[in-house]
């Protein structure tokens, strides 16, 4: 491709980029009316929607001067919206933690926000709402350029309930050896799943590569405040691709915005792979006993992290 060629589709692009950086400022004009910046929201947003993160991970995040961010993060502090806390892996350094009056403040113009998109999709008859969101999702998928694009994930649709379970019995029983046991636990959680479903406070992601269902995972409410993630697998043809973290990152970040304040999940200790995703995900083990289970002897584990 010649240089000039190159250069007529970088104006391209740069005309694209000032007519949304456009729309977007239009959307988000009423944000101003608050008592906070664009910025100042945005590093607000990122701490609710990926938990404590440091100064430097959203120095990173955000492209932000030094200095910019310590006067933003000391006036965050001195009105009570954020608090430093210990990093787990670092004691050298400090989380930000988004506070529950931070949460108060952010929850009204997120809706407000949300309600302004919804209100330009309106705008546009069903097909070309469809055409723009996948538009966008391509415009994604493309730059990323990284392992992610090679699969989606989504919402289940008729049949992927009888494929989660059919895929879960085979691959725990040709791995681990357990028994009929497991599916029919598993043929419990999926049958109370689609039988009490409440999308306020519940969901499945379902990962899909080629058209083939290749993983999921399920949070379910266990009580008013605490969250439970379920079933997460993914299939032997699909592992290294990063998809077991991704798919318990959308549901922490599900289960903040929904308003739980805890996660709880369940496993047992030989599923090291999860283990160690569970693990940097920020869980940590709160109780295990020894148990006998889909015929085998197993240590039974609780893990938990807060919201």
């Amino acid at each position: 491709m010649s240089s000039s060629h190159l250069l007529e589709q970088a104006d391209v692009v740069r005309g694209f980029n000032r007519f949304y950086t456009h729309q977007i400022g239009v959307l988000q004009e009423h944000l101003l009316q608050s008592d906070y910046s664009l910025t100042e929201l945005r590093i607000l947003y990122e701490l609710a929607s990926r938990g404590d993160l440091t100064s430097a991970d959203l120095r990173q995040m955000l492209g932000l001067d030094a200095g910019y961010m310590s006067r933003i993060i000391s006036g965050f502090e001195k009105r009570g919206l954020i608090q430093k806390v210990p990093s787990p892996t670092d004691a050298r350094a400090a989380q930000l933690h988004l506070t529950d009056l931070g949460r108060e403040i952010l929850i009204p113009l997120e809706k407000a926000s949300r309600e302004q998109i919804v209100a330009m999709l309106e705008r546009l008859p069903e097909p070309q709402q469809k055409q723009l969101i996948g538009a966008m999702t391509l415009i994604q998928t493309l730059l990323q350029g990284n392992k992610d694009a090679t699969y989606v994930l989504r919402d289940p649709q008729p049949g992927d309930m009888g494929t989660v379970m059919q895929q879960q019995a085979a691959l725990y029983t040709r791995e681990y050896g357990w028994n009929s046991e497991f599916e029919a636990l598993v043929a419990e959680v999926v049958a109370k799943y689609l039988r009490d479903y409440d999308p306020t406070s519940e969901r499945c992601w379902i990962a899909e590569k080629d058209g083939k269902v290749i993983g999921s995972v399920f949070i379910v409410r266990q009580d008013a405040t605490t969250a439970k993630l379920r079933m997460l697998y993914v299939d032997a043809s699909a592992r290294g691709l990063g998809i077991g973290s991704r798919l318990v990152e959308e549901c922490l970040r599900f289960a903040r915005q929904v308003g739980y304040q805890k996660m709880t999940l369940w496993t047992t200790s030989n599923l090291t792979a999860a283990r160690k995703i569970y693990q940097q995900a920020g869980f940590e083990l709160v109780e295990e006993e020894a148990v006998h289970s889909f015929g085998k002897d197993l240590v039974s584990q609780t893990w938990a992290r807060v919201l």
